[in-house]
């Protein structure tokens, strides 16, 4: 079913890089239809919000306040839901604001004590956003787990007011996305969905205020339209479909490394997961790992689809080269199923995050590890990080130049702004020189 593959062969890095490569760009009709949407949006706010949500979701209302859902609604769907699920939800939450409150950055600055720089005082501000914007994707796709992952950072960042967006297609409305939206503490929640919705927080309209950035996964259109709206606010990231990488050596269970190959292949048929190992006869065990599991799977015909599409199973020759091919892939995620983990993280230089160990599976870190699982996805690890507090801050340099200081500052800046051809620059550094 998935392709083999080995470094061995003559041209294995085209081969791999052809298996990688996966395009962005959305077809010319969806983005004719997101650029009308955005228009119509910016320029009729409520009513064109209303009009697409009717046309999409099948949801016919005649004023925004029938497509807004009171903190009472959000409470009670946390209050309702099956005690297992309510712990689970709680138990994740803790987790993720535990780790997150460690990334947080506090305001920094130095005086300078010596010299003719004598009084001046340099630092960093940091304050948090005053509004972000939340999509979740709604309807038979609910994620709970997106929820929190993208909004408790964003609260321990100290933003202001978290306004979230779920589509709810012909009223359906998931228990688990409100219950975690409570747990978050997202401020308002507008059952709105699509390009519509991500131009409502872009631009704002009479009822939804314009949102400082917009976070959270979506459709083509969704992606599309964050695309044509950054600049006007800020976004966290436009991800393709979900990877795994797994490395693994002969002292892996095979039914743990088919079932991590499987988790990520069952999100959807463009989803990828990729094998690397040194042992042939490793590789073959996970292959009979694969055909003996994949009946038993609910979602067997997306995962046989993404892994044939797009999976490998691939023969390095040591691990050594295992971390240097997962160095250009820079996977999404990274799981070192080895015998010594730990002598292969130094290794790692671009992968959104690394699972340590046999037991580390990636779908600890989706759902209650404590790290973020908004990560970087089609190599863009290679220069990107996961989502964070620090996507929820801002930084202002502060400068404060003491006189002595301007007196030594003042002749560099107007040097280099007269080789500018600046004069104004200059004179302005100059005019502060005591002669």
């Amino acid at each position: 079913m998935m392709r083999r593959l080995s470094t061995r062969m003559p041209d294995f890095l085209a081969m791999l890089d052809a298996l990688l490569a996966f395009d962005h760009a959305t077809d010319d009709g969806i983005e004719r239809a997101v650029a009308d949407i955005l228009i119509q949006v910016r320029q009729r706010g409520d009513a064109a919000v209303l009009e697409y949500t009717q046309r999409f979701d099948g949801l016919a209302a005649s004023t925004m306040a029938e497509l807004s859902l009171s903190s009472a609604e959000l409470a009670i769907a946390f209050d309702t839901l099956p005690t297992d699920q309510r712990q689970a939800l709680e138990a994740a939450a803790a987790r993720i604001c535990s780790y997150h409150e460690r990334q947080k950055v506090e305001s920094w600055s130095y005086t300078e004590t010596e010299g003719a720089m004598r009084g001046t005082r340099l630092g960093q501000k940091i304050t948090p956003l005053d509004r972000v914007g939340l999509y979740v994707p709604g309807g038979k796709a609910a994620y709970p787990s997106s929820v929190l992952m993208n909004a408790l950072p964003a609260k321990v960042a100290g933003v202001g007011e978290l306004i979230m967006v779920v589509p709810t297609p012909r009223g359906e409305k998931n228990a688990l996305v409100l219950a975690a939206a409570h747990l978050a503490g997202v401020d308002r929640v507008f059952t709105i969905g699509g390009a519509q919705a991500v131009a409502a927080l872009a631009y704002g309209t009479q009822t939804i205020p314009q949102v400082d950035k917009i976070v959270g996964p979506g459709n083509a259109y969704v992606a599309a339209a964050k695309r044509r709206v950054f600049g006007t606010v800020g976004i966290d990231m436009i991800a393709g479909p979900s990877e795994v990488l797994v490395i693994a050596d002969a002292s892996a269970n095979p039914d743990w490394v088919a079932m991590d190959l499987f988790a990520q292949a069952e999100h959807d048929e463009l989803a990828q997961s990729i094998l690397l190992c040194p042992d042939a006869v490793f590789i073959e065990r996970v292959a009979a790992s694969i055909e003996k599991l994949l009946p038993t799977m609910s979602r067997r015909a997306v995962i046989e689809a993404s892994l044939k599409g797009r999976g490998a199973l691939i023969q390095v020759a040591d691990l050594t080269e295992a971390c240097t091919i997962a160095n250009r892939i820079a996977p999404e995620h990274l799981e070192l199923a080895v015998a010594e983990p730990n002598l292969l993280v130094e290794k790692i230089r671009h992968a959104g995050a690394i699972f340590i160990g046999q037991y580390a599976s990636e779908s600890l870190g989706d759902y209650c590890a404590g790290p973020n699982h908004v990560l970087p996805t089609s190599r863009s690890a290679r220069f990107s990080s996961p989502l964070g507090v620090y996507d929820f801050q801002k930084r202002s340099s502060l400068i404060e130049v003491s006189a002595a200081g301007a007196q030594t500052l003042g002749p560099i800046a107007a040097t280099l702004a007269y080789g500018e051809g600046l004069t104004a620059h200059a004179r302005a550094a100059e005019l502060r020189i005591k002669l």
